[in-house]
């Protein structure tokens, strides 16, 4: 295996868009260290149509999808340059960055099941001068698998407990969890919403991107009526592995329970929370029911509401921080993607067919030469 070791680049946005997550991650023999990360915003305009796209609220000619392809791929390229000019450090100290990109789709069942992340990778490596790696996901849904989750491979790397079994739950805009096992087995799948119902709501009522420490949500009261027909989703008895995304969970899924427009908009938000927090709780006590603890990472560990309710269904399980292992929450699925382009130069494979249910491992990704010149 080739010694890929030095400073990458993970960058990343996720379901809600709220932000490109940038991770300067130093890797020696296999052990990545964060140097620096942060999140750069998003311009408005382009943001709105990302989530208007994804959402399948807005349909998109050839013309215009591959604009905002390079749109995308710019405001990566512009993330990568914050994060270097943070940490000081020039392009040509950086072996690769490893770019996620924004999804915009994701359709893994089916006759033809693929994933679509865009933003150009041949524009990052242009702009910034150094080796992307990009499109990590559609090589395991060509394998059979889900092309998600493919952090838990980072967790078990990163997270692996010294005893007993554990849960990492990352909470962005779709939750998700892995389960660390005792025995070293790794398995990890999609719960279902996390952030990213509350904020579409939240922008909706309140004209602001989130729910700030879940205040909009705690004024409310869950409607136990709307809960339950929300929880009757197919998609939440499905068994592992599988994955979803804003295109199953969005705000005209929500309009179709004929009680949301009865309700205040604050009731809707409170059992929106509770919606996530149910879902998690019990996707961890069906799946991972010898926990010991429980790790949180992503966005939603700054929202105290969503975080007590998921303690208070736990079971007795402690609801930790990803901060108390000395991980920022924020930046976790950055460094996954810095990880994975550093297995990808090394020749490593990127996925865990236990958690896709791809057909075997495969080498994840594809490489974007910088300019030789």
């Amino acid at each position: 295996m080739a010694n890929a070791d030095g400073l990458y680049i993970g960058l990343i946005s996720g379901t809600s868009a709220d932000g490109i997550d940038a991770a300067l991650v130093r890797f020696e023999n296999e052990s990545p260290a964060l140097v620096a990360g942060l999140t750069h915003p998003w311009n408005d305009d382009l943001r709105r149509l990302i989530l208007a796209v994804a959402q399948d609220e807005e349909r998109l000619d050839l013309d215009r999808y591959g604009r905002l392809d390079v749109a995308v791929g710019l405001a990566f390229a512009e993330a990568t340059h914050a994060v270097l000019g943070m940490a000081g450090v020039r392009a040509d100290e950086v072996v690769a960055i490893g770019s996620h990109g924004q999804t915009i789709r994701h359709r893994p069942s089916g006759d033809h099941p693929f994933t679509l992340q865009i933003g150009d990778a041949s524009v990052i490596a242009e702009r910034t001068r150094i080796d992307t790696v990009a499109d990590f996901r559609r090589a395991d849904v060509a394998a059979g698998g889900q092309g998600a989750p493919l952090v838990p491979a980072f967790h078990a790397t990163v997270l692996r407990p010294s005893a007993g079994s554990r849960v990492v739950l990352n909470l962005g805009g779709i939750a998700n969890v892995t389960r660390l096992g005792a025995d070293g087995g790794v398995t990890g799948f999609d719960t279902g919403p996390a952030n990213g119902l509350m904020d579409a709501w939240c922008l909706r009522h309140r004209g602001e991107a989130f729910d700030r420490d879940g205040r909009f949500a705690a004024s409310g009261q869950i409607d136990e009526h709307l809960l339950a027909g929300l929880l009757d989703d197919a998609y939440f008895a499905l068994p592992p592995p599988k994955s979803t995304g804003r295109e199953h969970f969005h705000l005209a899924w929500l309009d179709m329970h004929p009680r949301v427009a009865e309700l205040p908009p604050e009731d809707v938000q409170a059992t929106l929370l509770a919606l996530s927090a149910v879902s998690v709780a019990d996707a961890i006590g069906r799946h991972a029911p010898d926990a010991v603890d429980v790790i949180a990472c992503g966005g939603g560990v700054h929202n105290a509401a969503l975080m007590g309710a998921i303690a208070a269904r736990l079971e007795g399980r402690p609801l930790l921080r990803s901060t108390q292992f000395g991980i920022d929450p924020d930046m976790m699925e950055a460094m996954a993607f810095a990880w994975l382009a550093y297995r990808r130069l090394r020749g490593e494979p990127g996925n865990l067919a236990a958690v896709t249910g791809a057909t075997g491992p495969r080498l994840l990704g594809a490489l974007y030469a910088a300019p030789l010149s």
